[in-house]
């Protein structure tokens, strides 16, 4: 490790004393009394503590060397020996602190290892110390040296490290170290010799400040230490040496113009500050590598363990904690990627943003901080401004501005600060922006502070570092900061609740941009989250009481107040997590701060300027933008959470569920949160085993009759699930509720649904079992399901006409109605494959002649052309022949022009014609009984028009195909000459016609040679 620059200011946390053991000293071996150590007395001293080191203790901690020198002409050998002695720091929290990303040692390095603690250099510095490997242990003034032995290992061989350390008023301000290691924190041998100083002071050798030696030598004493210097260091030492002598020598040279002569051991001046050593440029190289790596490896892992090293500092009130964050604001503020994104108008990436919110929180926490002085706050809100100034510093994408300068008027200063501005919570109404969702988190922040100021002087700190010797506390602690004393039973506990409640309650407007608002809602959760850890007692209760009051009282400053403004960020998780703390306590009110939160002005169609009825609603706060809510469906299920949180509760209080039931229908304007406050409703109320809550059943089912009504015109992929589940739900209600449906079916279904669904559910087997319906129950609700279907049949023929004729199976009246229906409707509203499929039913269910008149209707708007060889149709058409076959050949004679008329297709019309010849017509009943008769002859009517136009429909294909046929397909084509031979062959002049056919076709195709002669081969 490489010597490193000086330090920055920072509070001492001063070690205990005396005859127990303290934090920071060894908790065995080597005694803790300064009196014994500097004795070498192994024993621990057990009387009182000596006057000498109490004065020594508190000037070590508190003064210069320099300022004790100036203040008293002589100081005996004694005094200085215990003022040096007690200069060193007698803690292990802040060496751990600056040797590893945190006290917890389970941080990654920052390298990036992890997973392995022997690696953090605090813990590889215990473990050398702990296996002997430190030697050569001497404190020179105040300075430490000594030598650290690391054992070799498979890969690397023993190395020898040369440490020194630097210290004044209980803290390290410089170390060196051989190893050469480069890193923002001190190196594991810089950890090991620090740590020997710490637990074993009695074995190390104590001497004055060199100067004092020096001082007590004679003229012949300092010849020969000089010399003896230079014989053993002249390789290093000797130019340097020399250059020194000519210069004294020389009257009128600079250091002869100095009085005195500068002594590195004699520890500080009264300029120079007192803080722990931070080597700043390798913070400025770390960040600058992490930056530049964009988010891979780890980097923003990185740069957050830093941030929270700077957070540690800062719990430490270690004035380190705004100095390193000064050097990563510089760094981020150097990134070119801000250039870049600036000049190309992109914004950076979420990841990204999520740093600098943390840079500026981390800023919040340093300019709000009670205990920094005015000038050190002045001096870093100038740098701030001068930040702010530069071009590329990023701006918030919400409506949030960069005046930092402005964050100490906006919130107490602390504990001590204002508290009437908590307890009013006024704030203007012309304020636009939140605390909660502010890029800097000041509620966040405040809150955190008062809880960890409630938690007592104990828990202030970080816990003892792994691996020290001092576990005990400590019992001598730097002054406490000031605190206001309770008040009639108030404390920081209580202030930070209420303050939370105050900034939470607070009336905002959702900022613009998808990042922002995603900040809005997450800023509010973990707020939330923190709240719900914190113990309702009756004190906090009655403070959830008042601000519950004031909130729903408080006018435009209140988000639950009346006044609401339409782009105000909606108050539905607060409410919930207010309802379920109130609930036990004061049930009324939890109720009305959670119904008046259901609201959700933004989707609610904007009232005229003119309109008085409706005072509760301001138009809009920002005039002309119309605010695009990119987390709206997030706000949606929290308003939905809200309301199931409010129905649960409601259980079996009827007056409360109605109310509850009105707010969902006014206030949630989406079908699927609906739909999921009726399954959520439904559930609850069926969830024991006894008989299910029927008030509750109710508002599932009305909950599900909105959806309903909601979806009935507009597309949702999940209405077919919400149709079925609002007939269980009916069901659970009872025979009534699917009565109603039934008969308000046109509000409520589409004719499909209403028949395919409900209907067919409703006369189920397992309905009528679920219901235990007697017999004259059974028939209403069949009654009322096949008026239903009769209904939809009418009015969606197309769709619902099938279904209808199922339903009315068993009525014979019913069932006649529908089938008229269909029949009136087969000419214009029916195409073909709708009155084959009834055609078909009709079959199945042993009407022929009905299912006959249907086929030959879908025969009507049947159209196949030459090359639909496979349309779905043809079974259809060929089921439709086969019917009329055999039914009787007057039926067959029908039925044949309406074929000739329809398929174009000469495969499917010879198939047609083949099977009309194989049987007598009529030869075979629908009681499989067969009949005499003879075959028809393809001469006579209706077989010879089929014949006539089979043929003509395969001379018709032969030229269509050959206009455009390719070589490839020339094998295909023969095939289907020799399929229309043996059509033209049943036809009693059919050779000569196909003679002829193929005459004709090499005659007007004789320049496909190939073709033709392909042609002559099969057929001559």
């Amino acid at each position: 490790m490489a010597e490193r620059g000086p330090p920055a200011k920072r509070l001492c946390c001063r070690s205990g004393f005396g005859a127990t053991c303290r934090a920071g000293q060894r908790a065995a071996g080597g005694p803790c009394d300064g009196a014994a150590a500097s004795q070498g007395d192994p024993s621990r001293r057990r009387g009182p503590e000596s006057l000498l080191d109490i004065a020594a203790r508190r000037v070590a901690e508190k003064w210069p060397y320099q300022r004790v020198e100036e203040r008293f002409e002589r100081i005996p050998e004694p005094v200085q020996r215990r003022i040096v002695y007690w200069s060193f720091p007698r803690s292990e929290r802040e060496i751990c602190m600056y040797s590893s990303f945190g006290t917890g040692g389970e941080e990654t390095g920052s390298g990036g290892e992890s997973g392995d603690d022997t690696r953090l250099p605090f813990r590889k510095g215990v473990a050398l110390l702990e296996s002997g490997c430190v030697d050569n242990v001497l404190q020179v003034g105040f300075h430490l040296s000594g030598t650290v032995r690391e054992a070799a290992t498979a890969s690397e061989p023993e190395l020898l490290c040369h440490v020194s350390v630097s210290f004044d008023r209980c803290k390290i301000t410089s170390v060196t170290c051989s190893c050469g290691n480069k890193d923002i924190f001190y190196c594991a041998h810089v950890v090991a010799l620090s740590l020997y100083r710490v637990r074993k002071p009695e074995q190390v050798k104590l001497r004055l400040p060199i100067s004092e030696t020096l001082f007590q030598m004679n003229r012949d004493q300092l010849q020969k230490f000089v010399q003896y210097l230079i014989t053993v260091h002249h390789t290093e030492v000797l130019p340097t040496a020399q250059k020194l002598a000519d210069e004294i020598l020389s009257q009128n040279s600079e250091i002869n113009q100095v009085h005195g002569a500068p002594d590195p051991t004699a520890g500080a001046s009264v300029d120079d500050e007192n803080c722990w050593h931070l080597d700043e440029e390798q913070v400025q190289e770390q960040v600058k590598l992490f930056l530049s790596q964009g988010g891979y490896h780890g980097s923003g892992k990185q740069l957050n363990l830093l941030f929270c090293k700077v957070r540690e500092m800062l719990k430490m009130r270690d004035s380190n904690g705004a100095r390193m964050l000064t050097l990563i604001t510089e760094q981020f503020m150097g990134d070119p990627r801000l250039a870049l994104w600036r000049q190309q108008g992109t914004a950076m990436t979420d990841k990204y943003r999520q740093l600098w919110d943390e840079l500026g929180a981390l800023w919040m926490c340093i300019v709000l901080n009670p205990h920094c002085k005015p000038e050190q706050k002045g001096c870093w809100l100038r740098q701030l401004r001068r930040w702010n100034g530069v071009d590329v510093c990023p701006l918030e994408d919400g409506n949030h501005g960069n005046e930092l300068a402005n964050l100490t008027n906006a919130l107490p200063h602390g504990p001590a600060g204002n508290p009437e501005l908590l307890n009013r919570g006024v704030t203007s109404i012309t304020n636009l922006e939140g605390w909660v969702g502010h890029p800097l988190d000041p509620i966040g922040t405040l809150f955190g502070t008062l809880m960890e100021s409630g938690r007592g002087a104990e828990d202030r700190g970080p816990p003892d570092p792994p691996g020290s010797a001092g576990s005990c506390r400590r019992t001598e602690n730097p002054d406490p900061p000031a605190q206001r004393p309770p008040e009639d039973g108030e404390s920081f506990v209580l202030l930070a609740v209420e303050t939370a409640l105050i900034g939470l309650g607070q009336q905002r407007v959702m900022p613009e941009g998808l990042y922002a608002q995603e900040k809005v809602c997450r800023n509010e959760e973990q707020l939330l989250a923190k709240l719900q850890e914190v113990d309702l007692d009756e004190t906090l209760v009655q403070i959830f009481r008042k601000q519950t009051t004031f909130l729903l009282e408080a006018g435009p400053y209140s988000g639950l107040g009346e006044i609401l403004y339409r782009e105000s960020v909606p108050m539905h998780t607060f409410a919930k997590y207010l309802f379920t703390s109130l609930l036990p306590h004061d049930a009324e009110l939890a109720y009305r701060i959670a119904l008046r939160a259901m609201r959700l002005p933004v989707l609610e169609s904007p009232a005229p300027p003119a309109d008085l009825s409706r005072p509760h609603h301001i138009v809009s706060v920002v005039p002309n933008r119309y605010p695009r809510w990119f987390t709206l469906s997030h706000i949606e299920s929290q308003q939905c959470e809200l309301a199931s949180t409010m129905l649960t509760a409601a259980k079996g209080d009827t007056c409360k569920l109605q109310i509850v039931l009105e707010s969902i229908q006014k206030n949630i304007h989406s079908s699927s949160h609906n739909f999921k406050l009726a399954q959520d409703a439904f559930k609850i109320a069926t969830l024991m085993e006894s008989l299910p809550d029927l008030t509750l059943l109710k508002v599932s089912l009305e909950l599900g009759l909105q959806v309903m009504r909601m979806t009935l015109s507009t597309m949702n992929w999940r209405r077919r699930e919400m149709v079925r589940w609002l007939v269980t739900c009916a069901t659970e209600v009872g025979v009534f509720a699917l009565d109603s449906i039934m008969q308000n079916w046109f509000t409520l279904f589409t004719p499909t649904e209403a028949t395919s669904v409900v209907a067919t559910t409703v006369m189920s087997n397992s309905t009528i079992m679920r219901l235990h319906l007697d017999c004259n129950q059974q028939e209403n609700l069949a009654n009322s399901a096949r008026t239903l279907a009769l209904q939809c049949a009418m009015k969606d023929p197309q769709n619902c006409a099938l279904s209808a004729l199922t339903l009315c199976e068993k009525d014979q009246i019913a069932f006649e109605t529908a089938y008229q229906i269909v029949l009136d409707a087969a000419a214009t509203e029916m195409n073909c494959t709708q009155l084959f499929t009834i055609a078909h039913y009709m079959e199945h269910r042993g009407f022929p002649s009905r299912a006959y008149k249907l086929a030959t209707l879908a025969m009507t708007h049947l159209n196949l052309s030459y090359n639909q060889d496979t349309h779905p149709a043809i079974n259809d058409v060929l089921w439709a022949c086969a019917l009329s076959h055999s039914l009787g050949k007057n039926e067959l004679a029908a039925v044949i022009p309406l074929v000739v008329k329809s398929v174009k297709c000469a495969t499917v019309l010879s198939d047609i014609l083949r099977r009309c010849t194989l049987t007598t017509p009529g030869m075979v009943t629908l009681h499989s009984r067969r009949t005499s008769g003879k075959l028809m002859s393809l001469d006579k009517a209706p077989l010879r028009q089929l014949l006539d136009a089979t043929i003509g429909a395969y001379i018709n294909t032969t030229h269509s195909r050959l206009t455009h046929i390719s070589p490839r397909h020339y094998s295909e084509f023969i095939e289907f000459l020799s399929k229309a031979r043996e059509t033209f062959l049943m036809a009693h002049d059919g050779h000569m016609q196909f003679t002829q056919f193929i005459d004709n076709l090499k005659q007007i195709y004789k320049g496909k040679k190939k073709l033709m002669m392909l042609v002559r081969e099969r057929f001559g």
